[in-house]
């Protein structure tokens, strides 16, 4: 009698953790449509940053645009100011995640969300880099940061530099990796051949195909994504490119069809130029165009065997070249 209902109890506990599993992975099966997954993860990154002493924070510059920042709890006025604007492939709590946690020690930070991207938005039509750099620099304005030395990556460079113009005033130093803002019409033209799609196309996927094409050129050492199932990455490309789509698309066709501008504005102010001696984004190339260009006020410095992605294949080596070049530590 007592083995019988111990077998009956065995039963009934290996019945419920059978229909448990079975409901588990039907969910899991279904999450293609919502992405739980990546919302988790989403809300971990955010977990993370509020850790590293920085709070949401949202502006309002009218009733037409709000732009989102993560800024700095305590601001300690024996530290520096450094705003760090992210570039395609993400939201900063993604691009970011390997680097806000040591700079967080050393600067006070504020990173924004460019219009559409995360929680950021616009009415405006308009979507050059000079409104982006309008819009970042009116926000900080209204959270009361007057002076900031700034760290740009990839898309997130046309919009620093373009602030550091405008704001001669507010902008100390200016930090800028793999961005492609100085070159000829040959030289792009050459650079659209050799990737063979359409920028837009890549940059904001439709597909897990087109998200391990990105990556894939956005890196130089092997990608992990390559294995990641495509459920996850569909749960991926919703989150991150499915908002304000149209706009991202309208944002890099901006870019792509600017003619070459030879007369691009030089900097008054000092300037550090980053690039993965690997990138297959911006050839190394851009990078040398871009410091003949600014001259005795900027300075070049490789990393080896790394891509497009930096901020993700070498953040250490990163974070030390900015240290160096804004507070002169290592």
């Amino acid at each position: 009698m007592e083995s019988k209902n111990l077998w009956q109890l065995i039963s009934f506990y290996l019945s419920t953790t059978l229909a448990l599993l079975r409901h588990l992975v039907l969910h899991i099966l279904t999450l293609n449509q919502s992405p739980f997954i990546i919302k988790f993860m989403d809300l971990i990154l955010s977990v993370y940053f509020r850790l590293c002493n920085l709070s949401p924070c949202a502006v309002d510059l009218d009733d037409q645009t709000t732009i989102h920042f993560w800024v700095t709890n305590h601001r300690r006025f024996d530290r520096p100011s450094l705003v760090m604007i992210h570039g395609y492939g993400g939201n900063p709590l993604w691009q970011f995640v390997y680097q806000v946690g040591p700079l967080s020690r050393r600067f006070n930070l504020y990173i924004p969300d460019l219009l559409f991207f995360g929680k950021s938005h616009s009415k405006s039509p308009f979507r050059s880099e000079f409104f982006q750099a309008k819009c970042l620099s009116d926000g900080l304005k209204r959270i009361g940061v007057d002076r900031f030395s700034v760290y740009a990556i990839s898309y997130g460079g046309f919009v620093a530099y373009r602030m550091a113009e405008i704001r001669p005033d507010a902008v100390e130093k200016v930090a800028i990796v793999s961005s492609g803002l100085f070159y000829t019409d040959e030289q792009r033209d050459q650079q659209l051949r050799t990737i063979g799609r359409h920028p837009s196309e890549i940059l904001v996927p439709k597909k897990p195909d087109d998200l391990r094409l990105l990556v894939n050129l956005s890196t130089f050492k092997q990608s992990t994504l390559n294995w990641v199932p495509d459920f996850l990455l569909r749960q991926f490309i919703t989150l991150m490119y499915d908002h304000c789509r149209k706009e991202k698309i309208e944002l890099a066709d901006y870019l792509v069809q600017k003619k070459a501008d030879p007369n691009l504005h030089v900097l008054t102010q000092e300037t550090l130029i980053i690039w993965g001696d690997q990138d297959k984004v911006f050839p190394l190339e851009l990078a040398y165009n871009l410091q003949r260009h600014l001259g005795k006020n900027s300075r070049l410095e490789i990393i080896k065997n790394v891509g497009h992605a930096a901020n993700l294949e070498s953040p250490d080596e990163l974070n030390k070249l900015i240290f160096s070049f804004v507070i002169g530590c290592s």
